[in-house]
């Protein structure tokens, strides 16, 4: 249930002294402190968006031969990079448009509406006919997701305790690997025809008979998109939102909420955290605060060189990495029981993550996800061995996935409650573009340049965004107001 506007008058210092000493009694809470259904909700979301980023993974080279003429197997490539990027360039559509609005009218009520938007666009999916519409459902999905993960990663780093803000967003993530997993195996099962075990899937189910298996793997992503949708509307408002906004009474409501809620599950709560200094701020929000501040201004220009360079490496491996082995001579059947095998690293990953996410700083994990990304594309492109590939490719997921939930963490903090999710919005949004116009570049050479530099060259460009990330400042359990004030 929505809250409506506070009827109590404050002044506006009183607002301001009030709001600290809310937002210190939550800073003090140790534990979750929402019902942990609420974590199933935001992930179901989560779910979703990771599917539809899977999902065309392994069936495109379905879809590619059946909406456009001429197109085969080995050419798929070809097709693969518009769509990609066109739905990239929606994800900043939606992220730099849609997620500003939640620093003004709530986090919420900005969730219920991007999870609109991506079912619209999965929907729509599944009736294309031709090339053309396949691209515009993939620009109107990615206007949706776009802003779902920047209002998904604020949420989470707003409400979650400060000595577990990683491992949240970890969980959040896990769940929304679940949806990639799902989205890959899917696409396999339907999209691929079926082959001998370890070349293929034996009871894959496309055929000449059955070849709108991808249409059903949009199909599922829909109904997942519909029922997150559902369940958002249970969802609290973000108590730092709400005393950003003044709206003190709403916020105190939420917190002694959260406070009985954590005493069933601890047996008394820490003494109440230093009052730090809270704004209240009625229109200085979102872009104008990062603009007008050289402190978020410097962060946001950081930050989007290292998303627009890793994104490059992460859609490259994770919306590509089929058409590119097919690119590279490996038969569809084979290539995706390796991507859809390989990508089970992720899982793996994210559980490693949720565990020690929060034992060191954000930014000195990203290193490793580069190194085990570049290690596992290197070993993938140097194998003759299958099992070796797949081996292979499960590390390369690794360092992907391990390299995600930490930099969503770490961007979230860098900016105030004022200007969170624009501020994440930006440097995720844009950073898309790296994404898109990196695949499409390593996509049409990989054929030339051959497995070993094309790997190398996708690793290289992980390990240089987490070089530039060690730049950025220190967050692990900090308070988000001394963090970013």
């Amino acid at each position: 249930m929505a809250f409506q506007a506070s009827s109590v008058a404050f002044h506006a210092p009183k607002k301001s002294k009030v709001g600290a000493a809310i937002i210190a009694r939550q800073d003090r809470i140790p534990v979750w402190a929402l019902s942990r259904l609420f974590i199933g909700v935001i992930g179901l979301g989560f779910l979703f968006t990771l599917y539809d980023i899977g999902d065309i993974n392994v069936s495109f080279v379905q879809t590619c031969v059946e909406i456009v003429s001429g197109c085969q197997a080995q050419t798929a490539s070809h097709y693969l990079g518009l769509p990609v990027l066109l739905n990239l360039l929606g994800y900043v559509i939606g992220a730099l448009f849609l997620s500003p609005l939640a620093d003004r009218y709530g986090r919420r009520d900005l969730m219920v509406m991007t999870m609109v938007i991506t079912g619209l666009g999965s929907l729509y999916t599944v009736f294309v006919g031709d090339y053309t519409n396949f691209i515009i459902a993939r620009v109107i999905t990615g206007i949706g997701v776009g802003a779902d993960l920047a209002l998904v990663n604020t949420y989470i780093n707003e409400v979650a305790p400060n000595q577990g803000r990683g491992k949240y967003t970890t969980l959040i993530f896990m769940l929304g690997q679940v949806g990639a997993v799902l989205g890959i195996w899917l696409g396999l099962l339907l999209a691929t025809p079926a082959e001998p075990f370890p070349f293929g899937l034996p009871f894959a189910l496309a055929s000449a008979s059955f070849s709108e298996g991808w249409r059903v793997v949009y199909g599922v992503g829909a109904s997942l998109a519909i029922l997150g949708l559902m369940l958002r509307f249970n969802l609290p408002e973000s108590p730092r939102w709400l005393i950003s906004q003044g709206r003190i009474t709403e916020a105190e409501f939420v917190v002694s909420n959260m406070e009985k809620l954590a005493l069933t599950r601890i047996a008394e709560l820490p003494p109440v955290s230093q009052e730090l200094p809270v704004r209240i701020v009625a229109r200085n929000t979102g872009y104008s605060e990062i603009f007008g501040n050289s402190l978020y201004l410097k962060r946001t220009v950081l930050l989007l060189v290292i998303w627009f360079t890793a994104y490059i490496a992460v859609y490259s491996l994770l919306a590509g990495f089929t058409v590119l082995l097919v690119t590279m001579g490996y038969p569809l059947p084979e290539a995706g029981l390796i991507t859809a095998v390989g990508g089970l690293g992720g899982p793996c990953a994210v559980i490693l993550a949720y565990f020690f996410s929060d034992k060191m700083e954000r930014k000195f994990w990203l290193p490793i996800g580069g190194l085990l990304a570049l290690g596992g594309g290197i070993a993938a492109a140097l194998s003759n061995n299958l099992a070796l590939t797949f081996l292979a490719n499960f590390v390369a997921s690794m360092g992907v996935y391990l390299w995600i939930p930490f930099t969503y963490t770490w961007s979230t903090e860098n900016y105030p409650t004022r200007a969170r999710a624009s501020g994440f919005a930006l440097v995720d949004g844009l950073g898309h573009v790296g994404g898109g116009l990196g695949f499409n570049f390593i996509a049409p050479i990989a054929f030339k340049l051959g497995p070993l530099p094309t790997f190398i060259l996708i690793g290289c460009f992980l390990l240089a965004a987490a070089g530039l990330a060690q730049f950025g400042p220190a967050t692990r359990n900090k308070r988000l107001d001394e963090v970013s004030p």
